[in-house]
């Protein structure tokens, strides 16, 4: 089995581990300024489009129009996070002993906006039984990437950001785009899936994500200057890095808990691609109400994301994900016990809150456990874990929807939130903390 490469081992004519490290901290400062621009612009882009594909709304109504069963859609979802079971690991794999990590993330980026792109379409070009499948094998191959990519990008925003600029990157990243993208969502259900724009409204809105998240690849790839790390791994083989995952886990107690927080909290999501079937069930669902619905939920996103980054850099992460479930729990309980049109869209409105809370908590408290050597694989560990009950999730909430109802599967929803809520206050450290006591 591979080990470390000896950071304190010095070879003839190299400079010594202190002089590499300050070196590459003068390099992540000096070119701070055109990273955070590429970083931005790719983020921000990216979510505009992916927020289109990945909004609890679009999709799932999609799916259930052409099926006309939860449980595929429960499926496709569950396909989708299947996906990012594996991807994850073998992504870090591939990266971990590379010096530059930029040529991966290009091809595992544009792979996953190439499965947008099939979906889309697929609506255009098949019907019936094949096109239902045709949906389900590209959203396997979207989650496939988009598992593999969570790594890269995670990495390349390690690499050039510093941790006290990690926040508010993502704060206005994520706010711009989630703005955008809400604008986008209400135009999309108005304009393009209620007239069924060019004979497939979804098929049109797909396409649209497809051509915003490839200019925000660009961007990055035009902008990004990436420095050499001062240490890598010695390349290994995929097995061998597979025994490692218990040493990963059991070497830092904080992050064994919030490996189990991470699969909790997803596995609340078995109800997310219910909640519009949920508010379709009772209302006349028309593309203006979707388009309202999506754009209450996106622009949550939008807002909260600027109080969520700020309050991160300032107090850490951890608080960020307290608050987060805390206000996706709470939606939860308004979405089904009070079903007038404004508690409706207050309800959507917490919903993308909370969970865009939970993603830039959790994919930025991942970055600050543990040795940076170790971070490729820490990173797919998280995705891997939080992947295998995203997957489980839809599936059993699809099944559970057929057999008992949506009411049941909200409850189950709330409880897991509830108890990630209370492991997180139990168990869970604030690692920037650990940190800076240790340094």
């Amino acid at each position: 089995m591979d080990a470390k490469i000896d950071p304190t081992a010095v070879v003839a004519g190299e400079p010594d581990l202190a002089t590499r490290e300050a070196a590459y901290e003068k390099f992540v400062w000096d070119n701070l300024k055109r990273n955070y621009l590429g970083n931005y612009l790719h983020g921000m882009l990216g979510m505009t489009g992916f927020r289109l594909v990945n909004a609890p709304t679009f999709l799932p109504a999609y799916l259930h129009m052409i099926s006309g069963s939860n449980s595929i859609v429960g499926l496709g979802l569950a396909l989708q996070q299947v996906g990012g079971v594996i991807s994850p690991i073998f992504g870090a794999s591939k990266i971990e002993h590379r010096t530059k990590v930029m040529p991966a993330a290009m091809w595992m980026g544009g792979l996953a906006r190439t499965a947008v792109a099939g979906i889309a379409l697929s609506g255009w070009f098949l019907k019936g039984n094949v096109l239902v499948t045709s949906i389900l094998g590209f959203m396997l191959m979207f989650g496939i990437f988009m598992g593999a990519q969570r790594v890269v990008f995670s990495l390349l925003m390690a690499k050039v950001i510093p941790i006290s600029r990690r926040g508010r990157l993502q704060a206005w990243r994520n706010a711009t785009g989630s703005l955008i993208a809400a604008a986008l969502a209400y135009v999309a259900g108005r304009y393009l899936i209620g007239p069924n724009i060019f004979g497939n409204g979804y098929g049109t809105t797909f396409v649209l994500a497809v051509i915003l998240t490839t200019a925000g690849l660009t961007a990055l790839q035009l902008l990004l200057k990436e420095p050499e790390p001062p240490t890598t791994r010695a390349r290994g083989k995929f097995r061998d890095r597979l025994r490692e995952f218990p040493r990963l886990i059991t070497e830092d107690r904080a992050y064994a808990w919030f490996l189990v927080v991470q699969m909790l909290s997803s596995s609340a999501r078995i109800a997310t691609p219910f909640y519009i079937l949920y508010i379709g069930s009772s209302v006349h669902m028309t593309g203006k109400l979707l388009g309202a619905l999506s754009f209450a939920f996106i622009g949550a996103d939008a807002l909260s994301n600027l109080v969520w980054g700020y309050l991160g850099d300032k107090t850490g992460f951890r608080l960020v994900l307290l608050f987060s479930l805390l206000c996706w729990a709470a939606s939860t309980v308004l979405l089904i016990e009070v079903h007038t049109s404004w508690a409706i869209f207050l309800a959507f409105f917490g919903l993308g809150a909370g969970q865009a809370g939970y993603n830039m908590s959790a994919q930025t408290m991942i970055l600050e456990f543990g040795a940076r050597d170790d971070l490729p694989m820490r990173i797919a560990v998280s995705a891997t874990a939080e992947s295998i009950t995203a997957t489980l999730a839809p599936l059993i909430g699809g099944q559970m929807a057929d057999l008992f109802g949506y009411n049941m599967v909200f409850g189950l929803s709330i409880g897991v939130l509830v108890a990630s809520l209370l492991l997180l206050m139990a168990a869970v450290k604030e690692p920037r903390t650990a940190r800076m006591a240790a340094s």
